[in-house]
């Protein structure tokens, strides 16, 4: 069985290109930042594990939309490995994890309230205002462009 659960923040912006077939499908790049445990022995400086994730398609597309540098998410996926040759012909050995299930780890409203990465520009979604119950606010008519059906 090859199954990867990671909760961590991304490095940076998500890196999102598309294939160039007639159906052209969004491959998202990203790293996230992973604390390890700690053990008993340790000084108690934290350290963390930089991963990089790949997902595809409509997930792809997902987290070009809603993703930003900050960003706690909950990934889950596979481990893939790979190989290339290098434009100087050495061989370069690749690992990353295939999202396979994405979800965010805090709310919007903690991660700005803790000191996490917060920036509104570009194509990301305005601030939803809070309704009070813990649910945020969808504005009417953007059912086309919610994530999930």
């Amino acid at each position: 069985m090859n199954k990867v659960i990671l909760m961590g923040r991304l490095v940076r912006d998500p890196e999102v290109r598309y294939s160039q077939s007639d159906n052209a499908m969004a491959i998202a790049r990203y790293t996230i930042a992973v604390d390890r445990r700690r053990s008993r022995n340790d000084s108690g400086e934290n350290t963390a594990d930089f991963i990089t994730c790949v997902a595809f398609g409509k997930q792809g597309e997902f987290v070009e939309k809603y993703c930003h540098k900050g960003t706690k998410l909950l990934v889950t996926g596979r481990i893939q490995t790979g190989s290339y040759t290098n434009k100087e012909g050495q061989k370069v050995y690749t690992t990353e994890v295939v999202v396979e299930e994405l979800e965010f780890a805090e709310s919007k409203q903690s991660a700005s309230s803790d000191g996490g990465y917060q920036n509104n520009s570009g194509n990301r979604p305005a601030p939803v205002s809070s309704a009070g119950d813990g649910f945020m606010n969808i504005p009417d008519g953007i059912d086309e462009e919610l994530p999930f059906n």
